[in-house]
């Protein structure tokens, strides 16, 4: 997390506003103490058709074997 301070703030807010929108958190300060903290808004939830589309290049899974493979691999009296 960066600290800016409310100057710095005003007379560069594009450049650190940019940089928050990028994911980069940022604590506005205002003479050396904290006072806000500048961070970039969720995004939109992905729709349903989205969410699909994006999972079709996803490999099929046979649940039985993923199974057998994790029972294979994990100790049982855990």
């Amino acid at each position: 997390m960066a600290d800016v301070s409310i100057r710095d703030l005003r007379n560069h807010g594009g450049e650190i506003v940019d940089r928050a929108a990028s994911g980069e958190h940022i604590t506005v300060t205002r003479a050396g103490r904290a006072v806000a903290e500048l961070r970039a808004l969720s995004r939109a939830p992905l729709s349903a058709a989205t969410l699909l589309e994006l999972r079709r290049p996803l490999p099929s899974v046979d649940p039985a074997a993923l199974r057998a493979d994790i029972d294979a691999l994990l100790d049982s009296r855990l």
